[in-house]
Protein backbone atom coordinates (compact mmCIF):
# COMPACT_ATOMS: atom_id res chain seq x y z
CA UNK A 1 0.00 0.00 0.00
CA UNK A 2 1.38 3.32 -0.78
CA UNK A 3 2.33 5.99 2.01
CA UNK A 4 -0.09 8.63 3.26
CA UNK A 5 3.10 10.41 4.39
CA UNK A 6 6.77 9.56 4.07
CA UNK A 7 10.39 11.17 4.83
CA UNK A 8 13.59 10.20 3.55
CA UNK A 9 16.82 11.48 4.99
CA UNK A 10 15.15 14.19 7.03
CA UNK A 11 17.23 16.40 9.13
CA UNK A 12 17.19 19.30 11.51
CA UNK A 13 20.33 20.20 13.41
CA UNK A 14 20.22 23.30 15.96
CA UNK A 15 24.00 24.34 16.14
CA UNK A 16 25.79 21.11 17.39
CA UNK A 17 22.52 19.39 18.28
CA UNK A 18 21.37 16.32 16.10
CA UNK A 19 17.85 17.00 16.77
CA UNK A 20 16.49 15.01 13.76
CA UNK A 21 19.38 13.43 11.81
CA UNK A 22 18.45 11.45 8.81
CA UNK A 23 14.95 9.91 9.81
CA UNK A 24 13.26 7.67 6.93
CA UNK A 25 9.48 7.02 7.95
CA UNK A 26 6.49 5.96 6.33
CA UNK A 27 2.88 6.28 7.23
CA UNK A 28 0.11 3.59 6.14
CA UNK A 29 -3.29 5.45 5.55
CA UNK A 30 -5.89 4.49 8.02
CA UNK A 31 -3.51 3.80 10.62
CA UNK A 32 -2.57 4.78 14.57
CA UNK A 33 1.07 5.05 14.18
CA UNK A 34 2.53 5.91 17.85
CA UNK A 35 5.86 7.55 18.17
CA UNK A 36 7.78 7.16 21.17
CA UNK A 37 11.11 7.81 22.81
CA UNK A 38 13.23 8.92 25.47
CA UNK A 39 13.03 13.16 26.36
CA UNK A 40 15.30 15.16 23.99
CA UNK A 41 14.73 12.25 20.87
CA UNK A 42 13.69 14.65 18.68
CA UNK A 43 9.68 13.77 18.58
CA UNK A 44 8.41 16.93 18.55
CA UNK A 45 11.19 18.37 16.19
CA UNK A 46 10.37 15.65 13.95
CA UNK A 47 6.28 16.02 13.79
CA UNK A 48 7.40 19.81 13.30
CA UNK A 49 8.77 19.05 10.18
CA UNK A 50 6.00 17.56 9.16
CA UNK A 51 3.63 20.20 9.63
CA UNK A 52 5.48 22.23 8.25
CA UNK A 53 6.14 24.59 11.85
CA UNK A 54 10.15 24.48 11.28
CA UNK A 55 11.62 24.02 8.12
CA UNK A 56 13.43 21.24 6.94
CA UNK A 57 17.26 22.03 6.82
CA UNK A 58 18.06 18.80 4.25
CA UNK A 59 15.86 15.60 3.13
CA UNK A 60 11.94 15.07 1.58
CA UNK A 61 8.92 15.01 2.93
CA UNK A 62 5.92 13.49 0.41
CA UNK A 63 2.47 13.51 1.15
CA UNK A 64 0.69 11.16 -1.01
CA UNK A 65 3.51 11.17 -3.06
CA UNK A 66 3.26 14.86 -3.85
CA UNK A 67 6.82 16.90 -3.03
CA UNK A 68 5.90 18.63 0.19
CA UNK A 69 9.25 19.44 2.08
CA UNK A 70 8.84 23.49 1.11
CA UNK A 71 5.32 24.08 1.94
CA UNK A 72 4.44 26.59 4.62
CA UNK A 73 2.46 24.90 7.37
CA UNK A 74 -0.82 26.54 6.13
CA UNK A 75 -0.22 25.03 2.99
CA UNK A 76 -0.22 21.61 4.56
CA UNK A 77 -3.09 22.11 6.86
CA UNK A 78 -5.12 22.54 3.36
CA UNK A 79 -3.96 19.52 2.36
CA UNK A 80 -5.22 17.58 5.08
CA UNK A 81 -2.69 17.91 7.80
CA UNK A 82 -3.58 18.76 11.01
CA UNK A 83 -1.23 18.86 14.78
CA UNK A 84 -2.05 19.32 17.89
CA UNK A 85 0.35 20.56 19.94
CA UNK A 86 2.09 19.31 23.49
CA UNK A 87 1.56 22.99 25.11
CA UNK A 88 -1.94 23.84 24.52
CA UNK A 89 -2.79 26.07 21.50
CA UNK A 90 -6.42 27.84 21.78
CA UNK A 91 -7.69 31.24 21.43
CA UNK A 92 -7.80 32.09 25.21
CA UNK A 93 -10.37 35.09 25.22
CA UNK A 94 -12.36 33.72 22.52
CA UNK A 95 -16.29 31.40 23.29
CA UNK A 96 -15.45 27.39 22.75
CA UNK A 97 -17.79 27.60 19.62
CA UNK A 98 -15.70 30.53 17.81
CA UNK A 99 -12.68 28.39 18.92
CA UNK A 100 -13.41 25.06 16.63
CA UNK A 101 -15.80 28.05 14.18
CA UNK A 102 -12.40 29.57 13.10
CA UNK A 103 -11.40 26.30 12.29
CA UNK A 104 -14.39 25.46 10.33
CA UNK A 105 -14.45 28.45 8.49
CA UNK A 106 -10.66 28.03 7.02
CA UNK A 107 -11.76 25.25 5.31
CA UNK A 108 -14.06 27.53 3.31
CA UNK A 109 -17.35 24.91 4.58
CA UNK A 110 -20.79 26.61 4.50
CA UNK A 111 -22.44 24.76 7.18
CA UNK A 112 -20.58 26.59 9.61
CA UNK A 113 -22.39 26.03 12.81
CA UNK A 114 -23.29 22.16 12.15
CA UNK A 115 -19.84 21.46 11.78
CA UNK A 116 -18.29 23.27 14.61
CA UNK A 117 -21.52 21.82 16.90
CA UNK A 118 -20.74 18.06 15.05
CA UNK A 119 -16.71 19.01 16.20
CA UNK A 120 -17.59 19.45 20.03
CA UNK A 121 -19.51 17.01 20.06
CA UNK A 122 -17.65 14.22 18.80
CA UNK A 123 -14.91 15.28 21.95
CA UNK A 124 -17.60 15.52 24.48
CA UNK A 125 -17.48 19.17 25.14
CA UNK A 126 -21.38 19.75 24.06
CA UNK A 127 -22.73 22.47 26.31
CA UNK A 128 -19.97 24.11 26.98
CA UNK A 129 -19.99 26.35 23.48
CA UNK A 130 -20.46 29.62 25.16
CA UNK A 131 -17.65 28.98 27.34
CA UNK A 132 -14.96 31.47 27.20
CA UNK A 133 -11.96 28.78 26.17
CA UNK A 134 -9.66 30.12 28.98
CA UNK A 135 -12.04 29.01 31.56
CA UNK A 136 -11.81 25.05 31.07
CA UNK A 137 -10.14 23.16 32.99
CA UNK A 138 -6.79 22.30 31.32
CA UNK A 139 -8.09 18.35 30.14
CA UNK A 140 -11.00 20.41 28.83
CA UNK A 141 -8.59 22.80 26.99
CA UNK A 142 -6.54 19.62 25.34
CA UNK A 143 -10.09 18.05 24.62
CA UNK A 144 -11.00 21.87 22.56
CA UNK A 145 -7.53 21.74 20.99
CA UNK A 146 -8.46 17.91 19.62
CA UNK A 147 -12.05 19.53 18.26
CA UNK A 148 -10.00 22.24 16.35
CA UNK A 149 -8.37 19.18 14.16
CA UNK A 150 -10.94 17.20 13.78
CA UNK A 151 -12.81 20.30 12.17
CA UNK A 152 -10.23 20.42 10.25
CA UNK A 153 -11.31 17.27 8.18
CA UNK A 154 -7.57 16.06 7.71
CA UNK A 155 -6.07 12.66 6.20
CA UNK A 156 -3.32 13.28 8.70
CA UNK A 157 -4.00 13.92 12.90
CA UNK A 158 -0.88 14.63 14.64
CA UNK A 159 -1.51 14.35 18.47
CA UNK A 160 1.41 15.51 21.06
CA UNK A 161 1.20 14.32 24.40
CA UNK A 162 -2.72 14.34 24.08
CA UNK A 163 -3.54 12.71 27.19
CA UNK A 164 -1.76 14.81 29.64
CA UNK A 165 -3.89 16.40 31.66
CA UNK A 166 -6.33 14.11 30.95
CA UNK A 167 -8.27 12.07 34.03
CA UNK A 168 -8.24 8.43 34.07
CA UNK A 169 -11.76 8.49 32.77
CA UNK A 170 -11.21 10.91 30.39
CA UNK A 171 -8.09 8.61 28.80
CA UNK A 172 -10.65 6.15 28.10
CA UNK A 173 -13.43 8.41 26.27
CA UNK A 174 -9.54 9.16 24.10
CA UNK A 175 -8.87 6.00 23.07
CA UNK A 176 -12.33 5.62 22.29
CA UNK A 177 -12.28 8.61 20.07
CA UNK A 178 -9.36 8.24 18.46
CA UNK A 179 -10.33 4.70 17.36
CA UNK A 180 -13.53 6.06 15.49
CA UNK A 181 -11.16 8.49 13.48
CA UNK A 182 -9.52 5.58 11.61
CA UNK A 183 -9.73 4.52 8.46
CA UNK A 184 -10.63 8.20 7.18
CA UNK A 185 -8.03 9.57 9.28
CA UNK A 186 -4.77 8.45 9.74
CA UNK A 187 -3.09 9.05 13.46
CA UNK A 188 0.32 10.06 14.67
CA UNK A 189 0.42 10.00 18.40
CA UNK A 190 3.14 11.00 20.43
CA UNK A 191 2.81 9.96 24.15
CA UNK A 192 4.22 9.22 27.35
CA UNK A 193 1.66 7.06 28.75
CA UNK A 194 3.09 3.69 27.44
CA UNK A 195 -0.66 2.44 28.33
CA UNK A 196 -2.20 4.44 25.73
CA UNK A 197 0.46 3.91 22.89
CA UNK A 198 0.39 -0.19 23.35
CA UNK A 199 -3.18 -0.04 23.45
CA UNK A 200 -3.89 2.27 20.41
CA UNK A 201 -1.43 1.93 18.32
CA UNK A 202 -1.15 -0.76 15.58
CA UNK A 203 2.58 0.18 14.52
CA UNK A 204 5.67 2.37 16.69
CA UNK A 205 8.07 3.92 15.93
CA UNK A 206 11.01 4.66 18.33
CA UNK A 207 13.32 7.88 18.27
CA UNK A 208 16.77 8.24 19.95
CA UNK A 209 18.89 10.67 19.20
CA UNK A 210 16.90 11.99 16.49
CA UNK A 211 17.20 9.07 14.89
CA UNK A 212 14.68 5.91 14.25
CA UNK A 213 16.08 3.42 16.62
CA UNK A 214 13.09 0.76 15.67
CA UNK A 215 9.95 0.79 14.24
CA UNK A 216 7.40 -2.41 14.55
CA UNK A 217 3.83 -3.67 16.29
CA UNK A 218 3.74 -3.07 19.77
CA UNK A 219 4.39 -6.63 20.55
CA UNK A 220 7.71 -6.36 18.50
CA UNK A 221 8.72 -2.89 20.40
CA UNK A 222 7.64 -4.64 23.91
CA UNK A 223 10.64 -7.18 23.01
CA UNK A 224 12.86 -5.49 21.29
CA UNK A 225 16.17 -5.29 23.41
CA UNK A 226 17.57 -2.37 22.49
CA UNK A 227 14.33 -0.32 23.13
CA UNK A 228 14.49 -1.82 26.23
CA UNK A 229 17.51 -0.91 27.22
CA UNK A 230 17.26 2.87 25.57
CA UNK A 231 13.63 3.47 26.78
CA UNK A 232 11.24 1.25 28.04
CA UNK A 233 13.32 0.09 30.53
CA UNK A 234 14.42 3.75 31.85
Amino acid sequence: MASLIETRGLTRHFGGLKAVDGVDFALTPGEIHGLIGPNGAGKTTFVSLLSGRIPTQSGTILLAGEDITRLPAHARVRKGIAYTFQITSIFPRLSVFDNVALAVQSQGAADLAARTRAALARVGLQGLEAQEAETLSYGHQRLLELAMGLALNPKLLILDEPTQGLAASEIEGFKTLVRSLVPETTVLLIEHNMEVVMDLATRITVLTFGRVLATGTPAEIRANAAVQEAYLGA
